[in-house]
């Protein structure tokens, strides 16, 4: 039940604008002809006595008028579809990194966090504000412009799966929608989620299917969003977001002809800056939000900065400004949506009159049918709260959304809404003196209207930046996490909950990026019919794969926030696609190699992925290689990143004397370890693993073999082991050495590193560079919150955290050339230790694997002792970071975090995606990269603390009907990295903008989130038969180190073949990454060139040409790139050049063609 709130504040006049107006008052000189004033003989006797000086000053001012009409930007007049100026400064950004100037703006969320003191007082009617009230003469020159916007929130999976809900609820409310919009043209309505929308038209009759098409063009009915989902926006990785709103947006326009322009997001709970980005670059125009924090709605409203535009905080050109409305209350439901009193507004909410299915209002009075004799009470009620609502914005111009989860199910109850709020319209368009146009809008219908009179009437502040895209608003720029609804309950319990499917979510994206790259390659290369089976007939298991991956980006699917079979719903789903694309990569990377050249999606392959799983919420296990005597076996890597990689891999295998070669047959070192496992009584499984470093290009394959039994090449050079145990035997395992771990410490140590670690505990404590001798303390704790009132949305812990290590840890230390690892499964209280941890480096000159920490927890949250518990990892550093540090916002960007004390511990939580890292004023960084969303927090100085897994017994209140037991056991992978700066940055504590990650830390995030593709042959070959050499090597050079291709795709492979050859097929989407230039410039790896100088897309790839290429929108909706904010400078490749600034997104179309011989 949502809790009441209820609203006050104090209104404010714009009685500036009558002095506008003509004046009304009469003379009151009785004279025809007025007497001249004495002043006008002065004036002019000093006109004709200073004419030349008059003469000069004229002219210069002029030429400054001139001089700012024409050299300096301006402004350009607003219309109802926004002007966006040109960037002038492209070019020069294109050759800085330092982006030292951050964007001018009125408003920063840190600011705002700064000044509101977060006190929670009670404002009565509307709790979480003030008593709203009015002095009635604000409309009476702009008349007040209502549009009630009728929506129906559907989540595509929460209480129940996404199928349930469209048999049991959606189909009938599109059903619904249809019937009742045509009955009347006054009526309108927005919809949101592609995911149904699409399920209704494979569903419908011809019939339902022109009526619904007749809304759309008709401005009734109104797509907004059009995503395949309405996505999270803390969790969900910025591929994925722009995935799930490419495919909704390519199905809803390929089927329907709509592409939306007005972003709709009542759900998601708290919102990323990144998604501003994204749409506005997609040429959204609008943009709606709710679920931000309940003082900082209040700040805002104060001040009448609910619609504000939203600006990235690199921005000095506004070209990522895009407006934003902000929902003032406390929910979306009726209640909390006509005005500031929700015990007034439930009584409009007509389907919870008598005979329907709903709640009856929980404030006592119920609403009631509209009738003649009642509607000039109603509706004066109503536009009471109309018209308090309209103070807390600057225009008179109106939005009250009408609807609430799974509403307008039947047609008795959409008409219960639409007859009566007509009566109550027209009553109050029928009566002048209220000043008030009402009436059923969308969401084009509001900002539309807003912009026409924003065009109008100056809205502007004194001192006010705004911006020049629309004139009259503040500008702002930040994020708005973390997300609290009421008093202390704060939403950060979601950025973990349920981490064993946000960990299969990003392992479904890199898999999906790296098979759409297959693809590519295949149709590119081939072009004959006889290539194009495989990729055609694998299509519509590919349209699923995305599918797939975008229903999960749902706000209660990564989020972790559904019910337990909804979430198996969603993971059977991802295992599905996961197991599709594996073996479509299996068969395609046999048609890359040559080794078939032929291929189609019947036929098996003689290739398996190295891990697979055996059910949805299995771990992913390494297919063990038997590595008989004289026999070989083929392992092929694939590289889905744009630079060549060399690192050192893993295989598993079940013999140790084995041998590498590479793909010439040549001798590969390599070293052989045992394989662990969470078990005190039996640490060895007694299969061992096998490592070398490898080589791969870039977006290409690269073919090893293992042998056992070539004459000519050294074995796997065994680790030693030393072991420290409980046990009365010390455990060993032939071929390795074993002994005894002795004193209180162990070390491992690389060409760059050492680390120490507590004998007792296992536990990392130091790290000392070697290069330099600094020493940085560590202090890792593995401890747990006991949570009796958390659940899957909120943290509510009760009290610190206990450490829950004790001595006499069971320690394995392995010293290999290659790979040093320290293996510890803790001593705690309970009889099967939740957590076992390992800590590894590595030796792989000219990589950044040799300057990263490895750390890999293995989390088993399993049984009822763990109830109500919830398991982090500290990190006690001696950075003296003053509790300031920066997590990443989507992947994409970082944003500066500040830890309040104003604030509980669960308000300073935020979510981590994938980085986080903390600076000292002398430049010392340190960073925790993750390949899984969750939640990371700097409770005291110099220290992280992310958590890692939560279990919880009870429901939070928050719609969910109960807590988080489904836990799974999982694999939480981190890459540490300690940095020190060459040359002076931002002060981090002082500096109040974000500041972003170094170029090595960009390629370790890098290398975490796209790890190499591997797949091992099925069948082993006699090792008296040499292969050719194999491997595939797509590009003509590796891409420059800051540059991402984020995706590289052909969007419709089924039309492929259809498409007419001057219609580009392929789609490429690249980022240029800003990095911090006070660090290391060269990313401490092989890392030789920098996109200093544009690419050239033309002579990107090897053997293939690249026609008719040109630069298009990140959804693929829009070529009109000026409208998406870029410069002509970035996206003129007609001859091939491609210039991106720091931090930007760009998708460009072309065809790919075979290089004629």
């Amino acid at each position: 039940m949502p809790f009441s709130s209820s609203n006050n504040r104090r209104s404010t006049t714009t009685t500036w604008t009558r002095s506008l107006l003509p004046s009304t008052s009469t003379s009151t000189s009785t004279s025809k002809h007025p007497r001249k004033s004495r002043k006008r003989t002065a004036v002019k006797n000093f006109i004709f006595a200073n004419f030349f000086l008059i003469g000069i000053t004229a002219s210069v001012i002029f030429f400054i008028f001139i001089f700012y009409l024409y050299a300096t930007p301006s402004k350009p007049i607003s219309s109802n579809k926004p002007i966006y100026r040109k960037t002038t400064s492209f070019l020069k950004k294109t050759k800085t990194h330092n982006l030292n100037r951050s964007a001018d703006v009125d408003l920063t969320t840190k600011v705002l966090y700064d000044k509101i003191e977060f006190r929670d007082e009670d404002g009565g009617p509307w709790t979480q504000g003030w008593r709203v009230g009015y002095k009635g003469d604000e409309w009476d020159v702009e008349k007040l412009k209502v549009f009630v916007v009728p929506h129906s929130h559907n989540d595509p999976g929460w209480k129940l799966t996404v199928d349930e809900y469209y048999e049991r609820q959606s189909r009938h409310i599109i059903d619904t929608i249809v019937e009742t919009l045509g009955k009347d043209e006054r009526r309108k309505f927005i919809w949101e989620e592609m995911s149904y929308l699409e399920r209704w038209w494979r569903d419908a009759s011809d019939g339902k299917k022109e009526a619904l098409v007749k809304l759309l063009q008709s401005g009734q009915l109104e797509i907004v969003g059009g995503g395949w989902v309405m996505n999270d926006e803390a969790n969900s990785h910025y591929f994925a977001i722009i995935e799930q709103i490419m495919e909704g947006n390519m199905w809803l326009n390929e089927t329907i002809g709509v592409v939306p322009k007005n972003s709709w997001a009542i759900d998601p709970f708290g919102y990323s800056s990144t998604m501003a980005y994204l749409l506005r670059r997609m040429g959204f125009e609008n943009m709606l939000i709710q679920r931000t924090h309940y003082e900082l709605k209040k700040e805002l409203a104060l001040h009448k900065n609910l619609e504000y535009v939203w600006r990235q905080s690199w921005d000095t050109d506004e070209s990522t400004d895009i407006f934003v409305h902000m929902m003032p209350f406390y929910s979306y439901d009726i209640p909390h949506t006509c005005g500031p009193e929700p015990a007034v507004c439930c009584q409009f909410d007509f389907a919870r009159m008598y005979g329907f299915m709903y709640e009856r209002c929980p404030w006592g009075k119920h609403p009631e049918e509209t009738t003649p004799e009642n509607v000039k009470e109603r509706a004066l009620t109503l536009l009471d709260q109309y018209k308090k609502k309209s103070t807390l914005y600057r225009t008179n111009t109106l939005l009250i959304p009408l609807g609430d989860d799974f509403r307008y199910i039947s047609i008795d109850e959409a008409e219960a809404q639409f007859r009566n709020y007509q009566m109550l319209f027209d009553y109050i368009n029928s009566t002048p003196e209220l000043n008030t146009e009402a009436k059923f809008g969308t969401l084009e219908d509001y900002f539309r209207t807003l912009r026409e009179e924003a065009d109008r009437i100056n809205f502007t502040r004194p001192g006010e930046i705004g911006s020049g895209q629309i004139s009259g608003f503040p500008s702002l720029s930040g994020d708005f996490f973390t997300y609290a609804d009421r008093q202390q309950d704060y939403w950060s319990g979601y950025y973990v909950s349920r981490p064993f499917f946000k960990s299969v979510d990003r392992v479904l994206e890199q898999t999906l990026r790296a098979a759409e790259m297959q693809m590519v390659f295949l149709l590119g290369y081939c072009q004959r019919a006889q290539c194009e089976k495989l990729p055609t007939g694998f299509t519509h298991k590919l349209t699923a794969a995305r599918r797939n991956l975008a229903l999960f980006q749902h706000h209660d699917g990564v989020t972790g926030t559904a019910k337990d079979h909804v979430v198996q719903d969603y993971g059977m789903r991802m295992h599905t696609s996961l197991q599709d694309l594996q073996i479509f990569m299996s068969k395609a990377i046999e048609v890359l190699l040559g080794i078939h050249h032929e291929k189609n999606d019947q036929n098996p392959s003689q290739f398996q992925p190295a891990q697979v799983r055996s059910k949805y919420d299995a771990q992913p296990v390494h297919q063990p290689i038997s590595a008989n005597q004289g026999t070989v076996q083929s392992v092929v890597l694939f590289n889905s990143l744009e630079q060549t990689r060399n690192e050192v891999v893993m295989f598993i295998v079940e013999r140790p004397d084995v041998t590498i070669l590479d793909s010439n047959w040549t001798c590969v070192k390599s070293q052989i370890s045992p394989e662990l496992q969470n078990n005190k009584n039996r640490i060895f499984t007694g299969r061992h693993r096998v490592f070398w470093k490898a080589s791969v290009p870039a977006m290409g394959l690269q073919t090893y073999y293992i042998a056992n039994g070539f004459v000519g090449c050294e074995k796997a050079k065994p680790a030693k082991l030393k072991i420290s145990t409980s046990a009365k035997e010390l455990p060993c395992l032939a071929p390795y050495s074993c002994s005894k771990l002795e004193g209180d410490t162990a070390q491992i140590r690389n060409r760059h590193q050492a680390l120490i670690f507590s004998a007792n505990f296992g536990l990392l404590q130091k790290v000392t560079q070697n290069k330099g001798s600094t020493q940085n303390v560590i202090d890792e704790e593995l401890a747990m919150y006991t949570s009796p009132e958390s659940g899957a949305y909120l943290f509510k812990p009760n009290g610190d955290a206990k450490t829950i290590t004790e001595a006499s840890s069971e320690i394995v230390v392995s010293e290999g050339f290659l790979m040093q690892e320290v293996f510890s499964i803790p001593k705690t209280a309970w009889t099967k230790t939740p957590v076992c941890h390992s800590t590894r480096i590595f030796n792989c000159e000219g990589s950044v694997q040799e300057f990263l920490i490895e750390k890999e927890y293995h989390v088993e949250l399993i049984g009822g002792e763990f109830n109500d518990r919830e398991l982090v990892v500290r990190y006690k550093t001696d950075i003296d970071n003053k509790r300031v540090f920066y997590s990443d916002l989507n992947g994409f960007q970082m944003s500066r975090r500040e830890t309040y004390d104003k604030i509980p511990l669960q308000g300073n939580y935020y979510p981590m995606p994938s980085l986080a890292f903390m600076q000292e004023s002398k430049g010392q960084r340190f960073s925790v990269h993750t390949r899984q969303s969750l939640g990371v927090a700097s409770p005291k100085n110099g220290w992280f603390e992310v958590m890692l897994d939560r279990r919880l017994s009870r429901d939070d209140g928050r719609g969910l009907g109960q807590g988080v037991t489904d836990n799974r056991p999982m694999n939480v992978v981190f890459h540490l990295t300690f940095e020190s700066n060459i040359s002076s940055g931002p002060d981090p504590i002082s500096h109040p903008h974000p500041l972003s990650p170094s170029l090595f830390s960009h390629r370790v995030g890098a290398h975490l989130n796209h790890p190499l593709h591997a797949f091992i042959a099925k069948k082993s070959q006699e090792i008296s038969v040499q292969p050719p050499p194999r491997s595939f090597s797509p590009l003509t050079a590796p891409l420059p180190c800051d540059l991402h291709v984020v995706s590289f795709k052909v969007p419709r492979p089924l039309k492929y073949i259809q498409q007419n050859l001057e219609e580009p097929r392929s789609v490429l989407i690249l980022q240029r990454r800003h990095w911090d230039s006070s660090y290391c410039r060269k990313g401490k790896s092989d890392c030789s060139r920098i996109d200093d100088e544009p690419l050239n897309l033309l002579n990107m790839f090897q053997g293939l040409d690249v026609i008719n290429a040109k630069p298009t929108s990140l959804n693929l909706m829009h070529d009109d790139t000026e409208m998406l904010g870029y410069s002509e400078e970035s996206t003129d490749v007609s001859q091939g050049r491609v210039v991106i600034s720091p931090m930007e997104l760009q998708a460009y179309k072309f065809d790919l063609q075979p290089v004629a011989t």
